[in-house]
Order: C-alpha cells, then sequence, then structure tokens
C-alpha cells in the first residue's frame, strides 16, 4: 500500500527512521535497495547550518538513487528553524521532519528535541513558521510525551496538524523511557484517531508480524522501523513483502551478508575515505555479525582495525574465504 505525505508519494508504508551515527548515506542506500519506501536522514542542528558548520555539509549530502528522503532538522527557536529550512530547500531532499523526540541530555537541555514536547506553544510555533517557510511537506516526529505525569502526544499532533504538518510520526515511549520498556501502541492509536493526516508508527517494530501487527493494532498509516534495521537492512523487504503478500522471504545467507558488508564497507570508503570510513564500520560490523560462531571474538578484534584490509581479512574469520 502506498502513503502519501503531502504531495510526496511512497512506494510502500515502511520507513527507515532516523538514527543519529546509524542513518548516513551508505546504511540509507542499502536500506533503499531493500525496499523502504522513505529513507530518514540524521538529525541536523539549525544552528549548526546558521553558523555553517563544517562537519553539517557531509549530513546533508544526499544522492538521486536514495529519494525519496527526508531531512530531519532540530533546534527550540522558531525563527531560525524556519529560515535555516529555507536555506536549504533547494537541496534534492523530498520531506522535512521537525525532531520533537531526540531524547540525548545534550539535546533536551538546550530545549530541543523531545524537550518540545513540554512547550506544545513552542511546538506549534515551531511548525507554523517552518511550514509557511517551505514549499515542501513538514512532518513532525514525536514522543508519548516527555515522561508518563505529561502524556501528551494527542496535544500536539493535533497543533501540528493545525500549524500545517503534512504527518506525524510518534514513538510510543516517553523521553523518561529512552529506549527501554513496551512501547505503547494505544497512544499511537489515539493520535491516529484524533488527527486527519496520516500518522506513521514507531516502536517495537522488529519484523514483519511486528510491523503488520502494528498498522492492525493502532489503524496507522505507515511504520517506521529504527533499532532493528541496524545490521539487518534486509527487514525491508521482509515487511514490505509480508504486508503486499503475506509472505516472507527467507534470511540473508552468510554469503549474502558478507557480500552486504563487503559494499557497506565499500560505500564508506568512498564517501568518507578509509579513516573515518572504517572507523564508523565498526559499529555496523558488531550489528552484522551478531549470533555468528565466533563473532565475540570478533568484535574484540573489530575496535583495532584501522584499514579496509584489516576489515575485510577479518571478515574470513567469520564467513570462510
Amino acid at each position: 500500500m502506498r502513503l502519501q505525505i503531502g504531495e510526496v508519494e511512497l512506494e510502500n508504508q515502511v520507513i527507515l527512521a532516523p538514527m543519529a551515527g546509524v542513518t548516513d548515506m551508505p546504511f540509507r542506500l542499502l536500506c533503499r535497495e531493500q525496499g523502504a519506501g522513505l529513507l530518514c536522514m540524521e538529525m541536523v542542528s539549525a544552528k549548526a547550518i546558521y553558523y555553517h558548520n563544517k562537519n553539517t555539509e557531509e549530513l546533508l549530502a544526499i544522492r538521486q538513487e536514495e529519494r525519496p528522503v527526508s531531512l530531519q532538522l532540530f533546534g527550540s527557536d522558531p525563527d531560525i528553524m524556519a529560515e535555516m529550512a529555507a536555506r536549504i530547500e533547494e537541496r534534492p531532499f523530498d520531506i522535512l521532519d521537525i525532531n520533537m523526540g531526540c531524547p540525548v541530555p545534550k539535546v533536551v537541555n538546550n530545549q530541543e528535541g523531545s524537550a518540545l514536547m513540554k512547550d506544545p506553544r513552542l511546538a506549534e510555533e515551531i511548525v507554523r513558521k517552518v511550514s509557511k517557510a517551505v514549499k515542501k511537506p513538514v512532518t513532525v516526529k514525536l514522543r508519548k510525551g516527555f515522561d508518563e505525569d505529561h502524556v501528551n502526544a494527542v496535544e500536539i499532533a493535533k497543533r501540528a496538524e493545525a500549524a500545517g504538518a503534512a504527518a506525524v510520526t510518534v514513538h510510543g515511549r516517553t523521553r523518561q523511557q529512552y529506549y527501554s520498556g513496551r512501547a505503547d501502541w494505544d497512544c499511537i492509536r489515539a493520535v491516529k484517531e484524533a488527527v486527519r493526516i496520516p500518522v506513521i508508527g514507531n516502536g517495537d517494530v522488529t519484523d514483519a508480524y511486528s510491523a503488520k501487527a502494528m498498522l492492525e493494532e493502532t489503524g496507522c498509516d505507515g511504520i517506521m522501523v529504527g533499532r532493528a534495521a541496524r545490521g539487518n537492512p534486509w527487514i525491508f523487504r521482509e515487511i514490505v513483502s509480508y504486508l503486499e503478500n503475506g509472505s516472507i522471504p527467507p534470511r540473508p545467507s552468510p554469503e549474502e551478508v558478507k557480500d552486504t558488508i563487503r559494499r557497506h564497507a565499500a560505500l564508506q570508503l568512498e564517501i568518507k575515505g578509509e579513516y573515518t570510513g572504517v572507523r564508523e564500520m565498526r559499529k555496523h560490523l558488531a550489528w552484522y555479525t551478531a549470533g555468528y560462531p565466533n563473532s565475540a571474538r570478533f568484535r574484540q578484534m573489530i575496535n583495532s582495525m584501522e584499514t579496509m584490509e584489516e576489515l575485510l581479512k577479518g571478515l574470513e574469520q567469520i564467513f570462510g574465504e
């Protein structure tokens, strides 16, 4: 089933979540190949764009073959958020997402990310100003609430809709929970029943079965896959296949996993160079190889790898020649 967000039509309802340090261009390209209907980038600070931070340029890079892509901005100043949204609008992203879900202390302590859940009026003002500043669809990613005493996803979603948001994504956990405990799908359903714009559910989608269960239990229009995609881009082909025809393709063979790791590493090398590419590849290697024989020993080796040659040699210990 296709999903329409503003004027952007997605091929399917299955979306790669924005994850800092994970959803960079190499990983996004692999998830696109496996069928993700929308790719969300790592979040970008509006202030970093404002001050021309040199590291931000890499975060903003997009390739045509990734699209459609959602670029996620975070910040707490409505005017800076709107001005920076307008400044980058000519870049080839398709949807602009406003982050109201990040739980990391350094973000929250700046009154950004999930801290915006504590100030519904400010949250609404940001969405209104950003929506007026750009022509592309503006969406909002939010949480259930800041903590269990302040569960206000429905209120924030209604304010976002009134302010011009084209869709909202609801992570069924509070900021206080971070990523622990069960996600509250009832909260996602409550938001779906409260607004007319598309609602994307996020939290505890770990495979094709839980993806279908979320759609059925919440009535949401799309599902967002986050941590379950780490080291597992194949989750997208499995979910899409199950939703469209009720069948789940076989899990990737060791040969396919090995081939994907090699391609991931090659993309890292091409896009980021060997020094950064190898270091950033370490965590992905740990995720890809979890559960394989010798993987615990391999993970100890990973952190000393500094060249692509070392990395590829290490793979042979897991997968053989």
